[in-house]
């Protein structure tokens, strides 16, 4: 009986020393070992001004956004629209036609994949209905992060765009600068691209917008537009996530002559303090069972 009772007390310091430091690694890494992807068609973030009283209004849209894991799957439409209280009789505008837009985004156990595609685009702003900011025969943008490969970013462009009217020249990379006389300027930031340890990003076109369209009580739109767009986060390798375990596993007794007040203090202190306890009452209780035995044979 007196066996039993101390490997149940050793099997017990086992558990609390090594299972509960192992539940707290696995809090930490919460749910970034599953990885991440996003694609947007379109982004835009654009100040609106209007005449009648100098009112700024913000415009915050993204057009065909999906992201995994928590929502995933792919989405398509060509016909996108934002709305404005106090642009163009408060009606709803086109913001973005095409003849195709498609954005998708996946993570599995292979990795983590965004994509996105346009076809046939054309921008407008509001108060500028019938001059479209940017019209781009095809787009498209590519994220990959492969589990244990390396993370790359993909664009493709055209070799030119209409902006505002005008044929501009797109080059692979760098920047490319619009002016049009009486309506306003644009900067396009063409092929952004980033890779990294297990993350990568893509845009094809960074818009930066200056315009002054002067109509429909519309006095300046400034601020961004990005045509296609993605983004991705690997997951954790396997082996690399949160670990788990088990009682069989040897249980490393500390030496008796370690001070702990010269080991310092980590994030797993207070549960190697809890287990030294369960092990010095480990021991008292063997020392009172030894002296009881000898009282026994004695008597």
């Amino acid at each position: 009986m007196n066996r039993t009772a101390r490997r149940g007390a050793t099997a017990l310091l086992a558990a609390t020393v090594l299972t509960t430091p192992a539940t707290a690694r696995a809090d930490e890494a919460g749910d970034r070992s599953a990885g991440t992807a996003s694609a947007a068609v379109l982004r835009a973030g654009l100040n609106v001004s209007l005449l009648d009283g100098g009112v700024r209004l913000p415009l915050t849209a993204s057009l065909n956004e999906v992201s995994a894991p928590d929502g995933g799957g792919s989405a398509d439409d060509t016909l996108l629209t934002a709305t404005l209280e106090g642009v163009e009789d408060g009606q709803p505008f086109d913001l973005l036609r095409a003849d195709a837009a498609s954005a998708s985004a996946t993570t599995g156990a292979d990795g983590a994949f965004a994509e996105t595609s346009l076809a046939g685009a054309r921008v407008h702003l509001p108060g500028l209905p019938l001059l479209s900011l940017i019209e781009v025969d095809a787009v498209s943008a590519r994220a990959s992060c492969p589990v244990g490969g390396q993370a790359s970013a993909e664009t493709v462009m055209p070799a030119t765009a209409t902006v505002l009217g005008r044929t501009a020249e797109l080059s692979t990379e760098g920047t490319t600068e619009v002016s049009v006389p009486g309506v306003g300027d644009v900067t396009l930031a063409l092929a952004q691209r980033e890779s990294g340890d297990g993350t990568a990003s893509a845009s094809a076109l960074d818009l930066n917008v200056a315009v002054d369209p002067l109509d429909l009580g519309v006095a300046e739109v400034t601020g961004t537009v990005t045509l296609a767009e993605a983004a991705c986060t690997a997951p954790a390798p396997p082996g690399r996530g949160p670990q788990t375990v088990t009682e069989d596993q040897p249980v490393e007794r500390p030496d008796e002559d370690v001070d702990l007040a010269e080991t310092g203090g980590g994030s797993s202190t207070p549960y190697m303090v809890g287990g030294a306890a369960g092990l010095l009452a480990a021991g008292a209780a063997t020392v009172l069972i030894a002296r009881r035995r000898r009282a026994a044979a004695q008597g």
